[in-house]
């Protein structure tokens, strides 16, 4: 599945002609709304410095627009174009719609059952994020597989 969606995330990024960078920099905006290049540098992990790059890109491209912060006259925010908003979106919607009916098909039992694993699953994955690097061994995987 994380194949899946590293995959269909490159596609979008085609799509949007944009590196994986400003591609994951676009969903911060899509979903935040806007964002402060120091707000963004945080969310994507990378320094002020490369931020103001990665926002000079989408500027260029059209995907966003740098705009006064409405509080703070000193400051700007990036803000999502929407045209690109709905670009993105229209690549989407119809993935997400299909797991919607996926999800509508589930008898009620299907539906505890996977998300219970899912709950289970995001678990590991948390607990996974917060241990210090370098402390799981190598193993093989459960059952063979």
């Amino acid at each position: 599945m994380l194949g899946l969606a590293a995959g269909f995330e490159r596609r979008l990024g085609g799509v949007l002609d944009v590196n994986p960078t400003d591609m994951k920099a676009m969903e911060h905006l899509i979903q935040a709304g806007s964002l402060s290049p120091t707000e963004l540098a945080g969310r994507l992990g990378i320094s002020t410095a490369a931020a103001t790059l990665v926002v000079d890109r989408l500027v260029e491209v059209g995907h966003v627009d740098r705009r006064p912060h409405p509080h703070d006259r000193r400051r700007v925010v990036v803000v999502p174009r929407p045209a690109s908003v709905g670009r993105a979106m229209a690549e989407l919607m119809p993935m997400i719609g299909g797991v919607a009916r996926a999800a509508d098909a589930l008898t009620d039992a299907e539906r505890a059952a996977v998300t219970r694993f899912l709950g289970e699953v995001r678990e590991v994955y948390r607990e996974a994020a917060a241990g210090p690097a370098g402390s799981g061994a190598a193993a093989e995987p459960p059952d063979g597989r």
